[in-house]
């Protein structure tokens, strides 16, 4: 039976639940993170939970004094979590929510923000995407202007994504290409983006209004290890039309190849050299977290 971890206590996931007047439940007044676990290990637990608490203090949430649990505390909860519910491979989502309120937006009459831990298992995409790659499309929902909210916050308000999600899936496409304001690359849904040129990787830096992913991190550090040209930077659409290859990075999705974007082919059509070099890569970095 799944065991839910609720402020201080699992519960079978039948009785997890909040307060109707919540303010993550009434205005997406909250931040998360979504982790993975492989061989029963939480993989880059510190970075995730380091984000988590970024997150929470750029929203004015101070998750030590108002849930009363440090950064250890939190990261043991989460491993006390996914041993409760014997997850060897799997998925955390660690849910921190501002707690009830009232029917009004005034967070001085909230109390008792809640933490919420779930352990399970998560199969993203279907095999046969990383074996042939992904088509990809974009999306006319762009990107939260970076003025109204920081891209860097991991919010519980995903409106934005979930309706470009939506776009991506009328499309036929499991994922679908955000641009920024200025109508440049930010990221996808759920996913950053890569694109490699003459074996050169280039991925949007975090002022184009992306989220700063914990696996895009990571692909950014194995690349330049092996020794590839890696550059954050602005890109346009043309710099992935024209690329040889194209990949998306995040913590559920791991690295996802993308062989055309809008109906055009990015490369040959296929999963390139680089994209399976770094999947390669990361599989080994996994397996000794």
């Amino acid at each position: 039976m799944t065991q839910v971890y609720i402020n201080g206590s699992l519960v079978p996931k039948e009785q997890a639940t909040v307060s109707v007047y919540d303010h993550g439940l009434l205005y997406g007044d909250g931040v998360f993170e979504g982790i993975r676990v492989y061989v029963s290990k939480v993989f880059l637990l510190k970075e995730h939970i380091d984000r988590l608490y970024e997150s929470a203090s750029a929203i004015r949430l101070d998750l030590e004094k108002d849930t009363g649990m440090s950064r250890e505390a939190m990261a043991s909860a989460v491993e006390e979590t996914v041993k409760a519910n014997g997850i060897k491979d799997g998925y955390v989502r660690l849910v921190v929510t501002r707690g009830g309120g009232y029917l009004g937006l005034d967070p001085r009459r909230t109390s008792n923000p809640q933490v919420i831990i779930i352990a399970d298992t998560i199969t993203l995409y279907p095999q046969e995407i990383y074996d042939n790659g992904m088509n990809l499309v974009t999306a006319t929902t762009i990107r939260n202007h970076p003025g109204a909210l920081s891209p860097r916050i991991k919010s519980l308000n995903y409106l934005n994504n979930i309706l470009a999600k939506i776009e991506g899936t009328d499309a036929g496409s499991p994922e679908a290409l955000m641009l920024n304001h200025k109508g440049e690359v930010a990221e996808c849904t759920g996913d950053n983006i890569f694109v490699v040129r003459n074996n050169e990787i280039k991925t949007p830096s975090t002022d184009s209004g992306i989220l700063e992913g914990i696996t895009r991190n990571v692909v950014i550090r194995l690349a330049r290890e092996a020794g590839y040209a890696m550059t954050e930077c602005g890109l346009v659409r043309h710099d992935i039309y024209v690329a040889d290859e194209c990949f998306l990075t995040g913590s559920a999705a791991e690295i996802v190849p993308v062989v055309s974007l809008d109906g055009r082919t990015i490369g040959n059509g296929r999963p390139g050299p680089v994209t399976r070099d770094l999947w390669e890569r990361f599989q080994q970095l996994k397996g000794h977290c």
